[in-house]
Order: structure tokens, then sequence, then C-alpha cells
């Protein structure tokens, strides 16, 4: 194993700042069901559960601790663990992605299977694009399912020795055209395989005869991945409208309702495209939400249920009926998010990516508007007091914002001691890039402590996630390969 090269000058950065954090629990938060064709939660997708939550019911670090890393020269971003604690993870490179299974402690290779080569017409937007295989996920067997660059889906077991051997492999070059890239894939409650294009392709595979059924979005891209819940909801943002999908009689998609999101039209500098940047995150068992493209980006939720109830509506009025509420996170002219939401069933957490770029020119990525914002969805009763009823209305409240600067991490959860995990590049004078693991209280948003990461380009996380792994290990995959911080 060889170490991600830091900085030389990274002596100038503070190693830690703020103290050690003591455990808060938060409880009476649900637990989001397990999808039986995934691995159990929360360590089978990049996003942990099949509602997309990024929480985690297991501790992350307090702290204390030294930071290692391994070096691939690719980014590890998905970062999932099989039922013997081993980290598998596919690491995107400008040329290609590579598969890797890692010891958790030691980050040694244990083995590898290189992935197709990236589509030459993508050249332009590497560090943005995300499609075959920069979101996969772990099925019940233990075994990868991962998009190729050449338009298969791959079923991928790891073999004793260790090694890898493909299980099964699904042709989708007969429906997507020669560039466009499958964004990621996902199996419902029946086990059928959805998956998503950049180009608006949604489809399904029946995993038992392999036979695919799609339908195209008519002018709208998809750049993130999608959730699913237990009653056959496929929930999916383009850059136009949030969805909801089920299957069709023939176990075909099919559009189940459409809401058209506020959208400024305009493609801000930390977004993939000019729409909402966020993987749907359902909430409890009834609500969804994203954040929209408006100016300043809101926080919308929606009520995801297959029909809503009362009388029958049209274009602004259903779109309107199916909202629960919204609120604006940061400034105008200065917010936006492409990273997906953390999600309980009354609060959500917001992250600002604006002004955040990266080329090949500039690995260390352009500085960030601060900051992270918690948002509460809460019950606020009107009406006259005595003996007509208040009726409740539903209201969506800031409840903390943190100043941090997050140029483009996935932040996640720990709800057993409390912390919100960020990646953060705290603004500096002297021209470094000094990464930090940072975490944040979840009840006040007060920083708690940061703990570099690593100096210099290698280091920067470029839209990878925070991952937790069983033994409260935090992982955070960068331009340079894996860092680890126990």
């Amino acid at each position: 194993m060889v170490p991600i090269v830091p900085d030389p000058n990274g002596g100038a950065a503070t190693p830690f700042e703020g103290s050690p954090a003591s455990p808060s629990p938060i409880t009476g938060v649900a637990v989001p069901p397990r999808n039986p064709f995934m691995a159990p939660n929360p360590r089978n997708n990049i996003h942990d559960d099949a509602y997309m939550t990024d929480t985690y019911r297991i501790p992350g670090p307090l702290g204390d601790g030294a930071e290692l890393s391994t070096l691939f020269n690719r980014e590890c971003g998905s970062t999932t663990f099989d039922s013997a604690g081993r980290i598998l993870t596919v690491c995107v490179g400008i040329d290609r992605p590579v598969m890797a299974l890692l010891d958790p402690h030691t980050l040694r290779t244990l083995a590898t299977l290189p992935l197709p080569f990236r589509n030459p017409s993508s050249a332009g937007s590497i560090f943005t694009d995300f499609s075959g295989g920069g979101y996969f996920y772990l099925d019940d067997h233990d075994r990868a399912v991962v998009s190729t660059n050449d338009h298969h889906i791959l079923v991928v077991s790891i073999t004793s020795g260790p090694g890898f051997t493909v299980d099964r492999d699904y042709d989708l070059s007969g429906h997507l055209a020669p560039d466009e890239g499958i964004v990621s894939a996902l199996p419902d409650w029946s086990g059928r395989i959805w998956f998503v294009s950049r180009r608006g392709e949604v489809g399904t595979i029946d995993r038992k005869n392999g036979r695919v059924r799609t339908m195209r979005l008519g002018g709208e891209g998809i750049s993130n991945s999608f959730a699913v819940d237990e009653t056959g909801g496929v929930y999916l943002v383009s850059d136009k409208a949030l969805y909801r999908f089920d299957a069709n009689s023939n176990g075909g998609p099919k559009v189940s309702w459409r809401v058209v999101y506020p959208n400024s039209g305009i493609h801000k500098p930390g977004q993939s495209d000019a729409g909402s940047g966020t993987t749907p995150t359902l909430m409890g068992s009834g609500w969804v939400a994203i954040t929209d493209n408006a100016d300043p980006t809101n926080v919308d939720v929606y009520r995801r249920a297959l029909k809503l109830k009362g009388k029958k509506r049209r274009g602004k009025a259903k779109a309107k009926a199916r909202l629960v509420c919204a609120a604006p996170v940061f400034a105008k002219g200065a917010s936006a998010t492409d990273n997906s939401l953390i999600g309980t069933k009354h609060s959500l957490v917001a992250e600002n990516n604006y002004g955040y770029t990266i080329s090949a020119a500039n690995l260390g990525g352009t500085p960030s508007t601060p900051g992270l914002t918690r948002i509460d969805v809460v019950k606020k009763k009107s009406g006259k007091k005595g003996k007509r009823r208040r009726k409740a209305h539903v209201r969506c409240r800031t409840a903390w914002t943190s100043d941090e600067v997050a140029p483009s991490v996935v932040p996640k959860l720990s709800l057993a001691n409390g912390l919100v995990y960020t990646y953060t590049k705290p603004p500096r004078t002297d021209g470094l890039d000094a990464w930090y693991l940072t975490a944040l209280d979840f009840r006040s948003g007060r920083t708690v402590y940061r703990r570099l990461a690593g100096t210099g380009f290698g280091f920067n996380n470029n839209y990878a996630p925070v991952t937790l792994g069983p033994d409260g290990t935090a992982y955070v995959g960068v331009l340079g390969g894996l860092v680890e911080l126990p």
C-alpha cells in the first residue's frame, strides 16, 4: 500500500481543531426498512439505504486516531462493506473505473477488477459525470451490481483468494445512444432492477430472463441516483421535475406522478447540470425531499403517495397539493447543492456547494460558499381557539446554519453519537489546500472538531461521500484514492 502524497507545505496546516466529541445519541428516529434485495443497511450503497437517508445507527469518529490513506490515482467514491467487513469500492479514474476489495484497517488491496474505459465524448465533464461506475449497490448475496461505460450492468461476486467473477451480465447497448452513460441502478422491493441514464432513459430489467423495458423522458436529463420504497415507488429527479415511477403490468416503467420543481434555469457553479442536484431522500412513510434549482435554492418536501386524497386536481393545483412545505437555504446568488440531503423523519440537512468547480488544471477545486443548514418539518396549528378546532399546517423551518465550507462532499449523520460528518476546506491565505473531516453537533450545528485528512489536490473528495464503516471508522474517497480516519 502506497499513501497519497501530501502537499510538501502541508506542515502549515493545523492537525486538529476543537475538542474530542462525547456521544449524544439521537433517539426516536425510525430505521428505514431494508430492501430485501440489497445488503443490510447501512452498508449497501453510497447513501446507506434504499431511502437514501445518509444516516447511520452506528457511531463515527470522536476526534482521536491517526489518518491513513491509499493511493489509487482514482477516486474511490462509492464505498460499501461485504458481510466480512471488507471494503468493496469502485475507484473512478480519468481513463476507467476499477472495482477494488480492500482491508478495512490497513487499506491493503485484496483484489481488483478493471471496468470498461470511459466514453471519450464525456471527457469535458469527467469530474461531474458519475455514470459508468460512480454509483453501484451491494445485493443480498454480497455481490456488487454496477453499470459500465459500454452499457452493461454487471453482477460481480467475490471469490475465495480473494478475487472477482461476473455472475450476470445484462446488455443494455441496444437501448441507449453510444455516448449515453448509465448513472445508477437499484432494485425495487420485488427484485426488479431499475436504471437511469444521463439523457433521461428510465428502464427495468427482469433478473430472471434479462428482459429490458424502457421509456425516455423527453428533453430531460438525469445526473443523480434515485430512491425506492416498499410500496413499489421509484423516486427520481430529472433536471426539470421530480417523479414517482411504478412498474406497470408488464414490469416496465410507468410514471405515477410528476411535479415540476422551481428552477432558475441556471447551471450554477458547483452543480453537474441546471437542475436539482440531489438524489431524492425519503422521510418516514410519506414524504420525499429534494433541493430545487431556484435562486436561492429551496429544500422541497413532497407527498410521495401514489394518489392524493380529495378532489381531482390538474397542473399547478396538483403540484401545490403534493407539496408539503419548502424553505430557502443559503443566499440569493450564492446557493447550490449537488449532493443528497441527510434525512430523518422530520429533519433534513442541506449543504452549499455554490462556487466549487474543478478541471484538469485545478485539481484542488475552487473555493465554495459556506454553509450547511438543518431544516425541520414541523406542524403549526392555525385557526381560532375555542369551539372551532385548530387546523394543523406543516411548514419547513430552519433549525440552524453552519458557516463551515464543504465544497462538494455528501455529508452523513451518526444517530449513535449525534454528529453530522462533513469534509471541509477552511479558507486560507497561503494557497494551501487543507482538507478536514469535520463534525457538527446535529442538534445545534456547532462545530465540534476539525481533523486534518490531508493536504493537496490528492485529498480533494470531488463529490464523494463520508462513509462510516462497521467499527465506526470514517472513510472519504478522494482524487488520490481513499482516506481512513478511525
